[in-house]
C-alpha cells in the first residue's frame, strides 16, 4: 500500500456517477446532463493549414456546394475525402476547414486517428476523452466507459454547430462515435479507404482526390522552390519551365513528393530543375521502379524517389536521425528524444530536426514536435535496415525506450511523490524543478509516445522495459483517465512481468495497476480477479508490501460495492501484512469507513479515533490524511445521529483541508457541513458554498445540489420557513488510491 499518496478525488474520478447521499427526499444517483466548466470557450483544435496549398478548386467547389445545398437541412453533414497516401487529403481538409470555420460558432474539433494500420489506429475512447475536455468537461468527470463518453459527446454537441476534422481514419467503426449531432455541423473525414459504410450510417458524401494536374503540380513546385519558371518573366526561362514540368511528372502529381522536391530546390539554391529530374530518374532506375509497366511513364513510387534525392543531401547525423526516427510510429519526436535516439547532444538534435523539416522529410506538427509521414516512415525504416542493420536499429530503439522510461518516471514521481516503486528508474531520478501541474502537462503531451513505447518494448521482447514503462504511467492514467490505453498497456505489462523471473514482484504490481483500470470502468468482477492475482503473485514471492496493497485493493472493491463486512475483512488482513506506520494508519481509516457502512457507529468511531491517533503520531506529518480521517469521523457522527459533534469535526477538517489545495475535497466538506448544520441559515450557507465550489470544478454535483436548495426553498415558503437543518446533501464519489 502507498503510505504517502493522498486519497484525492481531484483529477482522479472518471465517470458519470455522482453517487449522492439522500438530499431531503431526493437521492441523486446519476448526472443526466454533463457538467461544463463555467466560461469554457468553444474549442479551437484545428491545426494551421499549409502555406502553399495549390489547386483542388473542383473539390473545394463541391464541398461548398454540399454545404450551401444543405442550408435548409438540419441534419449534420459528413464528407469523406479519400485517395492514395501523399495525395493531400489532410491539407485539403484543413484548407477547407480554415476557410469555413467562422460559419461554425460552436467551435472546431480535430483528431489524427492514425489509421494507417490497425495496430496504430487510435481508439474512439481516446479521442472522446480529448473532445469532451475540449468541450468543457472537467477532467475528473470525463466518463471512463466508452458508451458513456459517446452519450455525453452526443449530448454536448446536440445544440452546437461544430466543424470537425477526423484525419487519417481507419474504419467506419472508428469514425461513427466521433460524429457530432448538432444541426448544421460538418465533419470532414480523410482516409485511404473508402469507408463506404458511412454513406448508409451517416449519409456521408464521398470525394476522391486525384493527383494534381501538370500545371498545378508545376505551380506548387515553383512556389515551394521560390523560383519563377514563366519564360515571360525576367527570372524565368523555357528551360526552367520544361525542367519544372519534368520534375512534376517524376512526382506523379502527389503533393507529398512535390513538397519534398520543391523544398530540396529551396535549400540547394544552385541545384537546377534538370539536375533534380536526373537525380530522381537515376534513383528510380537504380531501385528498378522506373517504367515498370513499359509505358514510359514516371516511376511507380514518386514519394520514394523524391525522398531518396532529399535523403542523399543530408549530412551523416541528419540521415541517421531520419532513419532511426522512422523505425516506430512515434506520435512526435522532441529534441531530447531525438538526442537519445541519435546519440547527439540535445542542441544538435534540435538542429537536425529542423534540417529534416526544411526538406519536408519530417513535419513539425506542433511546436518542437516532429513526425514522419507514414509513407516516409516506411522509407526511413527500409533505409535503416539497409544501412544500420537489425542490431544497430534495435539498439537505437532501446535507447529511446530508456529515455522515455527515465522521463516518465521523473514525471510520475513529481505528480505522485512518495509512492513506492519497483522499477530501478526511480532510484536515479534527476532534480526536477517542475510543479506537479507542469509534470502532468508533460505526461499529457507525451501520452501517445509512452503508449507506443510500451507496445514497442513488448514487440521487441524487452519485458523488463515493458512492465517498468507501465509502472511509470500510473499517475497519468489514474489522474487523467484514458482507460482504453490503460487496459492495452497494462495487459502487455502483466504478460511481460510474468516472463521476468528476476523480478517476480513485478507481476503483482502490474496486476494491481490493471485492477484499478478495471475498477475505474466499473468492471468490479474483473478488477477483483486482477487484485486476487496480484495478491497471489506477491504471496508466492514473499513481497509483503505488494500483497498488502493487493489485499487492501480488494477491500476497496468491496467498499465500492457496498459489501462492507467483506471490505472490513480485507482491511484487517492487509493490516497483518502492512509494516509501514502510515500504511497501518490508512488501513485503520479504511476499516472505520467499512464499519460505518455496516451501521456499527460506535465501533466505527473508535476505529477512526485510532486512525486519527496513528496519523498524528507519524514521524512525518500528513495533514491531508489527518483531515480525511476527521472527515470520516464527522460522517460517522452524522450517521450516528450526532450532528453537533459532526459539525465540530467537519469544521476542523475544513480548516486543515484549506491548506492542502484539494478543491474537490473542500467542496465535499461544504456539502457534508450542510448535512451537519444546526440552523437553516447554516445549511443554506454551506449548500451555497458547496454549489459554488462544484461549479468552479465543473462537477455534476453542482446541479444536483442547486436543485435540492431550490426545492427546499420552495417547500419552506409553502410551510412557513420551517428549515431543513440536519438533512442530507450531496456526497461526491471517492476514488481509492493504493
Amino acid at each position: 500500500m502507498n503510505p504517502s499518496v493522498r486519497n484525492e478525488v481531484g483529477g482522479a474520478v472518471h465517470g458519470t456517477v455522482v453517487q449522492a447521499g439522500h438530499i431531503a427526499t431526493l437521492t441523486v444517483e446519476h448526472a443526466v446532463v454533463p457538467a461544463i466548466l463555467p466560461g469554457s470557450p468553444p474549442p479551437r483544435l484545428l491545426p494551421a493549414p499549409t502555406r502553399h496549398f495549390t489547386d483542388r478548386h473542383a473539390e473545394l467547389d463541391r464541398l461548398t456546394a454540399l454545404l450551401e445545398d444543405g442550408d435548409d437541412d438540419p441534419a449534420p453533414r459528413v464528407v469523406v475525402l479519400t485517395g492514395t497516401g501523399g495525395i493531400g487529403k489532410s491539407a485539403t481538409a484543413l484548407h477547407f476547414a480554415a476557410r469555413l470555420k467562422d460559419r461554425f460558432d460552436g467551435g472546431q474539433l480535430h483528431a489524427d486517428l492514425h489509421g494507417d494500420a490497425t495496430a496504430t489506429a487510435t481508439a474512439p475512447s481516446t479521442v472522446l476523452v480529448r473532445f469532451l475536455r475540449a468541450l468543457g468537461v472537467a477532467p475528473p468527470y470525463v466518463p471512463a466507459d466508452e458508451q458513456e463518453q459517446i452519450d455525453w459527446f452526443r449530448t454536448l454537441t446536440a445544440d452546437r454547430r461544430l466543424l470537425t476534422v477526423l484525419d487519417n481514419a481507419h474504419s467506419v467503426a472508428q469514425v461513427l462515435p466521433l460524429l457530432p449531432t448538432g444541426p448544421g455541423s460538418l465533419t470532414l473525414v480523410t482516409s485511404r479507404r473508402r469507408l463506404a459504410g458511412l454513406g448508409s450510417a451517416a449519409g456521408a458524401h464521398h470525394l476522391t482526390l486525384p493527383p494534381l494536374g501538370p500545371a498545378d503540380a508545376a505551380l506548387l513546385l515553383t512556389r515551394l522552390a521560390g523560383r519563377a519558371t514563366d519564360p515571360s518573366t525576367d527570372a524565368g526561362s523555357a528551360t526552367d519551365s520544361d525542367g519544372a514540368a519534368a520534375v512534376a511528372r517524376r512526382c506523379g502529381g502527389l503533393p507529398l513528393a512535390l513538397c519534398m522536391a520543391g523544398e530540396r530546390l529551396a535549400v540547394r539554391t544552385h541545384l537546377t530543375w534538370q539536375q533534380l529530374e536526373q537525380d530522381m530518374a537515376s534513383t528510380a532506375a537504380h531501385d528498378g521502379s522506373d517504367d515498370l509497366d513499359g509505358q514510359g511513364g514516371p516511376e511507380r513510387d514518386p514519394v520514394g524517389a523524391a525522398a531518396d534525392t532529399s535523403y542523399d543531401d543530408l549530412g551523416p547525423d541528419a540521415a541517421r536521425l531520419y532513419r532511426l526516427g522512422g523505425l516506430r510510429p512515434w506520435a512526435g519526436l522532441t529534441a531530447p528524444a531525438a538526442a537519445a535516439l541519435a546519440e547527439v547532444p540535445e542542441e544538435r538534435a534540435a538542429a537536425l530536426l529542423e534540417e529534416l523539416a526544411s526538406l519536408h522529410l519530417v513535419e513539425e506538427h506542433a511546436p518542437g514536435r516532429y513526425r514522419h509521414h507514414d509513407l516516409l516512415r516506411a522509407h526511413a525504416e527500409r533505409r535503416s535496415l539497409q544501412v544500420d542493420g537489425h542490431a544497430r536499429s534495435a539498439a537505437a530503439v532501446g535507447r529511446l525506450l530508456r529515455h522515455h522510461l527515465a522521463a516518465a518516471a521523473a514525471a510520475d514521481a513529481r505528480v505522485m511523490p512518495g509512492r513506492w516503486h519497483l522499477g530501478p528508474a526511480y532510484d536515479r531520478l534527476p532534480d526536477d524543478a517542475r510543479t506537479a501541474d507542469q509534470a502532468t502537462d508533460w505526461q499529457l503531451a507525451e501520452r501517445e509516445n509512452l503508449v507506443e513505447a510500451v507496445r514497442t518494448a513488448d514487440e521487441y521482447g524487452l519485458d523488463d522495459l515493458t512492465w517498468q514503462l507501465c509502472e511509470t504511467l500510473w499517475s497519468l492514467f489514474f489522474r487523467q483517465g484514458f482507460h482504453q490505453d490503460w487496459l492495452t498497456t497494462h495487459r502487455l505489462g502483466v504478460r511481460a512481468a510474468a516472463r521476468c523471473p528476476g523480478t517476480p514482484e513485478a507481476e503483482g504490481r502490474m496486476q494491481a495497476q490493471l485492477g484499478f483500470a478495471l475498477l475505474g470502468l466499473g468492471r468490479h468482477g474483473e478488477a477483483e480477479e486482477a487484485f486476487t492475482a496480484a495478491a497471489e503473485a506477491d504471496r508466492r514471492c514473499g513481497h509483503r508490501r505488494g500483497e498488502a496493497t493487493a489485499v487492501e485493493s480488494l477491500g476497496l472493491v468491496r467498499l465500492a460495492q457496498g459489501r462492507y463486512e467483506q471490505a472490513a475483512d480485507h482491511f484487517r488482513a492487509a493490516q497483518h501484512l502492512a509494516e509501514d506506520p502510515r500504511a497501518r494508519a490508512l488501513l485503520e481509516h479504511h476499516l472505520g469507513r467499512a464499519l460505518s457502512g455496516q451501521g456499527r457507529h460506535a465501533d466505527a468511531a473508535a476505529t477512526l479515533e485510532r486512525a486519527r491517533e496513528l496519523m498524528t503520531a507519524l514521524p512525518v506529518p500528513d495533514p491531508y490524511n489527518e483531515a480525511r480521517v476527521l472527515t470520516s469521523l464527522g460522517e460517522a457522527a452524522l450517521a450516528a445521529g450526532d450532528p453537533e459533534r459532526a459539525a465540530g469535526l467537519l469544521a476542523e477538517a475544513a480548516r486543515r483541508m484549506a491548506h492542502e489545495r484539494v478543491p474537490v475535497q473542500e467542496a465535499a466538506l461544504a456539502a457534508l457541513r450542510a448535512r451537519a448544520a444546526t440552523t437553516p441559515e447554516e445549511r443554506g450557507r454551506f449548500l451555497t458554498e458547496a454549489i459554488e465550489r462544484y461549479e468552479r470544478l465543473g462537477s455534476p454535483a453542482a446541479a444536483a445540489l442547486r436543485a435540492v436548495r431550490d426545492r427546499e426553498a420552495e417547500q419552506d415558503r409553502r410551510e412557513g420557513g420551517r428549515g431543513r437543518a440536519g438533512e442530507g446533501a450531496v456526497s461526491p464519489p471517492e476514488r481509492p488510491v493504493p
